[in-house]
């Protein structure tokens, strides 16, 4: 038995005990979790996405706390429930490592972590490829202790890309909890007939019928026409409230497929074609677009509504009704799984609204490194100029992100797990489906960065030996992608496989 299995197992009796305390609070679920099963089979995981309502990774935990069969999971589509594994479903396939199983203190921990001359004679001649760029950082860190076990212009602060998000989830995390939620509502001004839909800042909020978990327009418009009826209210003037958020709506890289303008309304991130994640087509105007449908929905409930204008709710107008994300846990593995901008810039500016910061891409960027900082952890160098990492002139060491991963891993802050345990699966989940098919599938949990010129990856890795490592790798100046790609994701499962003492 691979010694990250016999982690697992030990942590079974531990499991068990998590299962019956089942009605613990959200973050509760995710500070104990354990992963341990994802279907590889018919794209069941990626179809159904790796959160769900209880906003943490329920049939991997469910899987691990069974345990006596690998795989299989079918992520709550079967009529069993969640987690269960239907008869018709997928076959077991392999497991995906546990997130934390190096962390157990049990046995496996007995020798020390990898590290020194071993390891730099490993993962030397890997980041010594001539496809990695003109300039490189890297480090690896045991989780157990934060202890560095290797680095390579470690402190070098590099554009980050999309591993922006780890620290944009551990400053989001620290500053709101991980069971914040984000609130759309309604409100009639006093003595009239306005209605106004006020935006709390949620991208995910959406107006689709078929989709489970983020909050609905559609049960919006349900309580709200409710509310106005018994209010003897049948004809209203729409509007649409905006003003959380503060500045500009568009990023500084213009109009662009990955990203919609960033407005506290929004419904299905402004998206225009059925899509639910990745670049798409967006709404010039997210806000009115949301307010339009709002007013459709009102229509189809016997509640007539004019065409919706901007507006500011006043400090007196009636509550009607509201709708509330998933806990900002959910949202956090969301964002970090699928590599989600219009997520990620939403929970800089709510990061803002919590510190006392103007809600625009400034008052976020200043509002994370503030709460890093407050978090004690390693800036020197670092630059953030968006939640996102779409800014090139953000900068971030491989330092400072195997910091994050350390901290998010800290016993002493169950709050920060949502970090690790929404972190791509090689092989399995996210922005990492299609990669690792012949090396870490399931070890490797990582998130990918990529613009042009530069790619990046940052993430957790058990290795042979049962030791939970974090490690962060960023390259410069690159001019192939899938090249450089391929050469990140050899040492990462080199590391994987690595019991190098």
């Amino acid at each position: 038995m691979r010694p990250w299995r016999a982690a697992g197992a030990a942590l079974r009796p531990r499991l068990t005990r998590a299962a019956r305390a089942a009605r613990s609070r959200t973050w509760r679920y995710t500070a104990g979790a354990v992963t341990a099963g994802l279907a590889l089979a018919a794209g069941v995981a990626t179809a159904a996405g790796p959160w769900d309502s209880t906003g943490q990774r329920t049939a991997e935990r469910q899987r691990a706390v069974t345990a006596g069969r690998t795989g299989g999971a079918d992520h709550g589509r079967g009529a069993a429930g969640p987690g269960a594994a239907r008869a018709d479903g997928p076959r077991p396939a392999p497991s995906a490592a546990a997130v934390l199983a190096g962390l157990t203190g049990t046995a496996v921990r007995a020798q020390a972590a990898p590290g020194g001359k071993a390891l730099a004679d490993v993962l030397g001649p890997l980041l010594d490829d001539p496809a990695l760029g003109e300039r490189r950082g890297a480090a690896v860190v045991d989780l157990t202790d934060g202890r560095r076990l290797y680095g390579r212009d470690a402190d070098l602060a590099l554009t980050p890309a999309s591993t922006t998000k780890i620290a944009t989830a551990v400053a989001a995390l620290g500053a709101l909890g991980p069971d914040h939620r984000l609130t759309t509502r309604t409100a009639l001004e006093p003595g009239t007939g306005e209605v106004v839909l006020v935006g709390g800042g949620d991208p995910t909020l959406t107006a689709r019928a078929d989709r489970r978990g983020p909050a609905s327009l559609r049960v919006l418009a349900d309580r709200t026409a409710a509310a106005l009826k018994k209010r003897g209210k049948k004809s209203v003037t729409l509007s649409y409230d905006t003003t959380l958020y503060a500045g500009p709506p568009n990023h500084p890289i213009g109009v662009n497929e990955n990203l919609a303008p960033v407005t506290a309304l929004m419904a299905d991130e402004a998206r225009t074609d059925a899509s639910t994640s990745g670049p798409a087509p967006r709404a010039a105007d997210p806000a009115a677009e949301a307010a339009r449908a709002f007013a459709r929905l009102l229509g189809e409930r016997g509640v007539k509504a004019s065409a919706p204008g901007p507006s500011k709710a006043s400090k007196g107008a009636d509550a009607l009704a509201a709708v509330s994300s998933p806990p900002l846990s959910e949202l956090v593995e969301r964002m970090l799984t699928n590599s989600d901008n219009d997520l990620a810039e939403a929970l800089a500016r709510h990061t803002a609204l919590a510190g006392g910061k103007r809600a625009d891409f400034a008052g976020g960027s200043a509002a994370i490194a503030a709460r890093l900082k407050k978090l004690g952890l390693p800036l020197a160098g670092a630059r953030f100029r968006d939640g996102s990492g779409l800014d090139r002139a953000d900068r971030i060491s491989a330092s400072l992100l195997t910091a994050l991963l350390a901290k998010a891993a800290d016993p002493d802050r169950p709050d920060l797990r949502p970090v690790l345990t929404g972190l791509p699966v090689a092989g399995f989940t996210g922005t990492l489906t299609s990669r690792y098919t012949d090396g870490a599938a399931g070890l490797v949990r990582a998130k990918t960065g990529t613009l042009t010129g530069v790619n990046t990856l940052a993430g957790t890795v058990v290795d042979t030996d049962g030791h939970a490592l974090a490690f962060a790798f960023l390259t410069s100046g690159t001019t192939d992608p899938t090249t450089t790609q391929t050469s990140l994701d050899h040492a990462a499962t080199t590391l994987a496989e690595c019991g190098c003492r």
